[in-house]
């Protein structure tokens, strides 16, 4: 017989499609979630506290427990406010459907670092806005002849790419920001001294062409396309679509 601890646990979303039997003007879900974006977007995911956003929100320190349970909730709340943005224009083919969802997602990181901050469980969460995007990029696969698992692999496939990219591209970000550099000729004349030596050691005579010939080293948004243009070429050759 099951007993309480086999229930699943109730999700944030579940518990908010629930009517208030008491609603509160002055607060709500949208409002505590624009607050601690604003927060993050300014200062990381670090000043999210509940007594911080009890602040920003001008309401008493447990006021916003009315709808959430902790940070956790909060961060989701976050994500799902920001994935609002992220909408696929309706009507491409299933290439530039995912050209887009690429790029959308690297604007979205890119006007808000934290994202690519998160931990595993809160860049995992399933938030009404990520699964409309999801159904969005998905739709656009189907028909195609795919199968279910062929479709949701080639999704998955253009996600782990972006995150990789981006991953790399905010930490980037996050370290001109920490040092006050303006762009990345800036980082590189800090790792010269690193550079120098390994290049004198004669061990990576292809990684010193790269160094002495390459013209697009600060260029991230072609690093980005081009690198998404492998993938989705891939993807196409492979599946045949």
């Amino acid at each position: 017989m099951a007993t309480e601890e086999d229930k699943p646990r109730e999700s944030l979303w579940e518990r908010l499609e629930r009517p208030s039997p008491t609603p509160r003007q002055t607060l709500s879900p949208q409002r505590i979630a624009a607050a601690a974006a604003a927060v993050a977007d300014a200062e990381g995911l670090e000043a999210i506290t509940m007594r911080r956003l009890a602040s920003e929100l001008g309401v008493a320190p447990m006021a916003p427990y009315r709808y959430v349970a902790g940070k956790d909730d909060v961060l989701e709340l976050m994500v799902d406010h920001v994935y609002a943005d992220l909408r696929l224009p309706d009507g491409l083919g299933w290439r530039e459907t995912m050209r887009a969802l690429a790029l959308g997602t690297r604007d979205l990181v890119l006007r808000h670092l934290w994202l690519a901050q998160l931990s595993p469980q809160a860049r995992l969460s399933l938030t009404p806005n990520r699964m409309a995007v999801a159904e969005q990029a998905l739709s656009a696969l189907d028909g195609l002849g795919l199968d279910a698992d062929a479709m949701m692999s080639v999704f998955r496939a253009v996600d782990a790419y972006v995150t990789g990219a981006l991953n790399y591209e905010s930490a980037v970000l996050n370290l001109l920001r920490e040092h006050g550099w303006s762009d990345g000729g800036e980082l590189r004349s800090e790792l010269a001294p690193q550079m120098i030596w390994h290049m004198r050691t004669g061990r990576y005579p292809t990684f010193q062409r790269y160094l002495r010939t390459a013209t697009r080293k600060d260029d991230a948004h072609w690093q980005f396309e081009s690198g998404l243009t492998y993938v989705l070429d891939g993807i196409a050759a492979e599946l045949g679509i």
